[in-house]
């Protein structure tokens, strides 16, 4: 009996530590909300502090009860619509940019300078400050960024690590080879690299060509802009990055940084500028307490804004929070923008896109809705993320138009599609598998068998149905004739800047631009504002836990069913490649 009851006694302590470790887990998250909502105003001659030393990101769910388990980065659109609020607010009287550390894409990076550019123009001044540009790595992408800034400080132990752009791509056939694992793929045509990264060792030269072109067009974008910026002799700067990186000593002297500072140095500075009282919040802070929708606005019309961000896939969107990576739902999106459409309030949508591609089943479920969007009266706008490609593109591709930064990278109008073949894999592990089936053709999907002659040839048939539909599409909506759709497409990227010269995008802008485009079609009288309103809405704790379930599609936009996304944590499989829609994403930096 005394042997009995130790174990009871030791379950019973376990217990009680593990209630008062709750406790105590809570009370802090307590004291934490409590601190960080403690203010509840925004006080006069206040100075904004955007830290973006972690990067940025695209996208936030919708619900809240998963944030925690995400990377936190702020969401680059809802950056440039603070910024912009900001430079509207007299409560307002200046900006600190922290940059350096995380590589932030280019894409992004003009979106947020565009908005610094606009701050500046309501006569407020804008400083970024870094400990250093990169220590260990490029810095472009954050100089980039601070070129935008009244003046720029770095720290006098900082380094500054312009150097050019480079692409790197990884191969992996070696290893495949090695582990015993074919990769039996088929793309439509030969610039669609995805494929290449799976058979090949090296840069083919289509692959070579298409990624020299895409550094070489972002790089000229950005030396334009930072020598404009810097007041700098464009060739004088190209010279500048040819010769990098630089110590902090070394960029004062050539005139890229306007000081060696410290931060307590760097926010006295300001703060003196700003006059006495005056103060510091956070940019996240500042957007939660100045809720307010497009500055005000007396406008019964409000422009829907809904977001795709990620693989495409059938389905519901889910998030990986091992990952932070997001995968847009096919259903998911669709029923936003469904909703969207019966809203009578919405008299726009902007469809933020930033997506490598995906499913093509998936990706033509949410190209019809955009269809059906437009067909009802409501214009649609697609604002281009980092990245709008392969389906990516292919669902932007209804809207009423198309606006890109100059470094988005887009098109990639081609399909890739085809399987692993792990058999000799398994047998290498001593695993042998076996099999019955009904039909000749139904292992056509099993990575344990190889491609019958047969099938491989219906693969190649599928894959020139599905880029010839995709080509006649992109054609048709771009007012393009189909001979010289075929020679942009193939499967090739593009930057925005390209994309516009060749026709797959109509014009360079940012979010900013799509809600004044929206505006335009609405046919709202220059200068008023309109509230933007994110659809799915969030939806609250109550509706999340006790709401009911939808009786069906149609209600499901009714009730924001759709409001949140799955919570995702198995890998994927590397078996087949069903994603025939998607792209490899170039690496610049």
């Amino acid at each position: 009996m005394e042997k009995a009851g130790a174990p009871l006694a030791l379950i019973k302590i376990f217990a009680v530590v593990g209630v008062v470790s709750l406790l105590v887990v809570l009370f802090a998250f307590a004291a934490l909300f409590y601190v960080r909502s403690s203010r509840t105003s925004i006080a006069s001659k206040t100075i904004i502090e955007m830290d973006l030393r972690d990067g940025v990101g695209q996208y936030s769910p919708p619900d809240a009860s998963l944030s925690f388990l995400l990377k936190k980065q702020p969401d680059v659109v809802a950056i440039a619509r603070a910024i912009d609020a900001a430079g509207r607010d007299k409560r307002v009287v200046g900006l600190i940019g922290r940059v350096g550390g995380e590589q932030i894409a280019f894409a992004d990076v003009q979106e947020i300078r565009d908005a610094v550019l606009r701050f500046r123009g309501a006569g407020k001044p804008a400083v970024a400050f870094a400990e250093s540009f990169s220590e260990s790595g490029p810095g472009n992408s954050g100089y980039y960024l601070s070129s935008a800034f009244d003046s720029i400080f770095i720290q006098p132990s900082g380094t500054l690590g312009l150097t050019g752009l480079i692409s790197e791509a990884k191969f992996y056939k070696s290893a495949l080879d090695k582990l015993g694992v074919k990769a039996r793929l088929g793309a439509r045509k030969e610039y669609k690299t995805y494929r290449n990264i799976f058979i090949d060792t090296a840069f083919t030269p289509q692959h070579r060509e298409s990624s020299l072109s895409i550094i070489e067009s972002v790089s000229k974008v950005m030396i334009a802009d930072i020598a404009k910026d810097r007041g700098i002799d464009e060739k004088k700067f190209e010279e500048l990055v040819q010769t990098g990186p630089y110590t902090a000593s070394q960029a004062l002297e050539a005139g890229l940084v306007d000081g060696l500072l410290y931060r307590d140095q760097v926010f006295e500075r300001m703060r003196e500028k700003a006059g006495k009282g005056s103060g510091f919040l956070y940019l996240d802070r500042y957007m939660q307490l100045s809720r307010k929708k497009d500055g005000g606005s007396g406008s019964k019309k409000s422009i829907a804004l809904i977001y795709g961000e990620g693989s495409i896939a059938s389905g519901k969107s889910s998030v990986n929070p091992l990952t932070s990576s997001i995968t847009m739902g096919s259903s998911s999106v669709a029923s936003a923008i469904r909703s969207a459409v019966r809203d009578k309030n919405v008299g726009a949508i902007i469809f933020r896109v930033n997506s490598p591609g995906g499913s093509y089943g998936a990706s033509d479920e949410i190209w019809r809705e955009v269809v059906l969007a437009r067909e009802s009266g409501k214009p649609v706008i697609v604002s281009m993320g980092a990245v709008a490609g392969s389906g990516g593109y292919f669902i932007s591709l209804p809207a009423n138009k198309i606006i890109a930064q100059p470094s988005t990278i887009t098109g990639s109008v081609g399909v890739v599609s085809g399987k692993f073949y792990t058999a000799p894999f398994f047998n290498m592990l001593g695993i042998t598998f076996d099999n019955v089936s009904t039909s000749p053709n139904a292992d056509t999907w099993s990575m344990l068998h190889d491609y019958s002659e047969k099938q491989w040839d219906l693969m190649q048939a599928w894959l020139d149905t599905a880029y010839n539909e995709f080509v006649g599409r992109a054609a048709e909506a771009r007012k393009i004739d189909k001979d010289k759709m075929f020679s942009i497409a193939g499967g090739r990227i593009y930057t925005g800047a390209q994309a516009v010269q060749n026709g797959l995008v109509d014009t360079l802008g940012g979010f900013y631009d799509a809600v004044a485009s929206a505006k335009e079609l609405m046919g709202v009288p220059e200068g008023k504002s309109v509230p933007v309103k994110i659809f799915p809405r969030r939806k609250s704790h109550i509706e999340r836990f006790f709401g009911s379930k939808s009786n069906s599609s149609e209600d499901a936009e009714i009730q924001a069913f759709l409001s949140y996304p799955r919570l995702k944590m198995n890998s994927e499989r590397l078996n087949t490649v069903n994603e025939i829609l998607l792209m490899d994403v170039p690496n610049v930096r």
